[in-house]
Formats: structure tokens, sequence, C-alpha cells
């Protein structure tokens, strides 16, 4: 099988490429091995939220000053200024609306009560703009009754911090009462599957019933409403006296899978091909070049591309790999940006910038990858497998993931416009 380009990881670095990249009128395929790491996003994407321990509140004044091995030096300031608005756009067309500006970071409710600044955000979160006035009220905080992947004394300690009163109630419905049977049901994507129309118009019910007896002026409840598009979210809203916010769950995230399913769905309906299930074993590299890939399903049926792309995350998604003695690029062996002895990959703080996180691919200033010092011309990386940046500390993973993703795909269509001209 032959097509333009072959991607090589199937989360949302992956598929933001492949819709770009379809778009454009190219053949896709992806190769996805199973869940990602956005099925545990919380409801949110980040640009970049920290510099030394403190919250960022303009995030592309923090971009412009980063060194040159960092990802976003590579995308370019200018591409980051015309490319952002395009992730809002690929996201909506999918189904799903973000909020929020590159020019500055609003802050999102997460699970433990604290405040965290964000890039973007889903338009059911509980986001607020400013840190220190909230605009929410007195606040009633609902459970579903016997789920306990929602802390809503971590929520009402936090609220109370940020000067706002709140009370915590609960609510259910035969439809749930089903599910508490066993507590391994009581998940969020299980009860989002339940929660269907006449399940919200009763939940909903009970909200207001909520609302009346605590004189609460907004709601904030477990996001487990909406697993596989935002209508049920809507219609909560419609029938509620108040406002009601959610705020992400333990994992699995329904919001992360949420842009998952739509995003795949997205990128299916335009025409990609998406390989769920199935992992890239190997490839075949002639005179620097990646002419095909074999996969696990596929056998002896090789994925040959004018363009491969490698979307394989970083230590979590297995993108990357660690032994005693050497962090490496599982697949291909590509060339990775650690180095020293193990004792200098990490520090013993776990609160400490930790060298590893900033391990990753080497690649060149367009994403071009290297095995054994040898740069590969049709092969490029995206996202958190590449190295030069701490998603963690910097608060830069979904912002990274997405326009290192739709730079490339760029990239790859002006090489081919220019061959036709």
């Amino acid at each position: 099988m032959v097509y333009d380009t072959v991607i090589i990881g199937g989360g949302m670095s992956a598929l933001l490429c492949g819709i770009k990249l379809i778009n454009a009128g190219q053949s896709v395929a992806i190769v996805s091995t199973g869940q990602s790491a956005l099925h545990f996003n919380a409801g949110a994407l980040s640009l970049f939220n920290h510099k030394n321990g403190k919250d960022v509140a303009h995030p592309l004044e923090a971009i412009a000053k980063l060194p040159p091995e960092h990802p976003y030096s590579k995308v370019g300031m200018e591409s980051i200024i015309r490319l952002a608005p395009e992730v809002r756009k690929i996201f909506k067309d999918a189904g799903i609306t973000l909020n929020g500006s590159e020019e500055k970071n609003h802050y999102r409710l997460t699970p433990t009560g604290m405040l965290k600044p964000v890039w973007l955000s889903m338009k059911d979160y509980a986001v607020t703009e400013s840190f220190t006035d909230i605009p929410w009220g007195k606040v009633a905080i609902i459970n579903i009754k016997g789920y306990v992947d929602f802390y809503p004394e971590f929520i009402s300690a936090g609220l109370e911090l940020a000067g706002l009163k709140s009370e915590i109630r609960e609510i259910t419905s035969p439809e749930l009462d089903n599910l508490r049977k066993s507590s391994s049901e009581m998940r969020a994507t299980t009860m989002a599957r339940v929660i269907t129309s006449e399940v919200v118009e009763k939940l909903a019910a009970d909200v207001n019933k909520i609302v009346e007896e605590t004189g609460a002026d907004s709601v904030i409840m477990p996001a487990v409403i909406g697993l596989y598009d935002e209508t049920p979210v809507d219609e909560m809203q419609q029938k509620t006296v108040c406002p009601v916010r959610y705020v992400s769950t333990m994992p699995m995230s329904l919001g992360g899978m949420r842009a998952q399913l739509r995003l795949r769905h997205h990128f299916k309906r335009l025409g990609g091909t998406y390989l769920l299930g199935d992992t890239v074993a190997s490839g075949k590299i002639i005179n620097g070049r990646l002419e095909s890939v074999t996969t696990v399903n596929l056998g002896e049926m090789p994925l040959a591309g004018k363009n491969f792309i490698l979307a394989t995350g970083s230590f979590f998604s297995h993108g990357l790999e660690a032994t005693a003695s050497e962090i490496f690029e599982p697949v291909f062996r590509l060339d990775v940006n650690a180095c020293g002895p193990r004792d200098e990959w990490y520090r013993e703080n776990l609160y400490d910038s930790q060298a590893y996180m900033k391990f990753g691919v080497v690649t060149d200033s367009e994403f071009y990858v290297y095995k054994d010092g040898r740069r590969i011309e049709n092969f490029r990386a995206i996202g958190a497998v590449l190295g030069g940046h701490d998603a963690l500390k910097e608060g830069s993973g979904g912002g990274v993931a997405s326009l290192t993703a739709l730079k490339v795909a760029e990239c790859i269509i002006n090489e081919k416009e220019n061959r036709h001209e």
C-alpha cells in the first residue's frame, strides 16, 4: 500500500498533522498501537505555562526567549502565531469547541482544586480568566453518588482559598444505580455511555433542586457527560437554571477520550486510513530515505510512502524506552539526545527539573530525524518524541504536539507544491 504520507503514532499530534495533510489533498495513513496520551488529557491544551517555577501569563513572550534546540524555536515565532488558530479550527471541524488565546493564558480548575494556567480548554470545563477574581458566586459541587474518581472536598478547599463559598451534594438516577452494583463500572467513560438525553433530563431536575436549596449561583460537576460529542453537555446547560461547569476526573479522562474519538472520526471521514491496534515493526532505509515500513498486523505487506512522520510520544507512550545504561528510540534506533552516565539523567528530588524529560529524538531545524549521525531525507518527527523541551516543567505539551504537527504538515505541503511549479 502506497501513501503520500505515513504517520507512525495515533495521538493528537498525528491526527492534527494527518488532517491538515488530507485537507491539502494528500493520501495519509496513520498506524496507531491504541491508547495515546490524549486519552488522559484533562480537557485543556497548554502552550507554555511555567518558567522558573512561576506561572506564565503571556506564553508567546516566554516562547520568544527559548533556546534554539527547543521545538518551538524550530517552528519559529511567525509560524507559531500563524498556525495556533488552526488548532482551534481543526478541533471545531471535528466537533469540539476550544476556548482561549495564545496571547494570554487562562486558568482551569484541576481535580485537586488547584487553578492551573492553560492555553485552550473545552467549552464545558471550569475555567476563569482571573486567578484572583472568579465570577462564579456560591458554588454547588455535585458528585454522582458512588463515584470515587472525583474529589469534591479538594475542590471545595480550593474554592475557599479563592474566596468562594460552596456546598457539596450528590445526585443519581436509576440508570446509574445499575452501574453501582460493580465498583469497576463507576467510571467516567462508562457513565457517559448511559447518560443519554433522558438521563440528562433527570439529572438536570435534581441539579435544579439543589441549586434552589443551596442558593447556588453556579454548579461544578465531574466531567462524566458527553463522551462522543458535546450534545449531552449542551442539553444539560439548557435544562439547568444556572451555569454548570465540569472538572476533569482521574484517568481515563472523558475530555481526552472525546477529543481522541472526534479527531479520529474526522480524520477517517476526510478519507484518511487509520490502522488501529497495529504497530510498526521495522523500516527499510535505502540511500538515506525511508522507503517503507512493516507492521505487525500487515506482515509482509509493507506501507510505502513519499514521506514518513514519527509521532510515537515520549516514555509514557513508549516512543522512547530506557534500560539501566541506555535511552533509545525503539523502532528505528534513531539518534536521541541522551548522553552521559545514568546518574546524570535524573535528580533524586522528584520536584527538581529532570534531565531525562528533555531527552528525545534528534532533529534539525526542519524536524528531519537522524540515524547514526545521518539525516533521513523523507522522515520527520513531531510531538512529545522530540528532544529539547520539558513538557512537564514548562507546561508546553499540548502546544509542542499541535504546532510541530501543523508545521511539519505545512512543510510537506509546500514541498509538494514547489515540485509541481
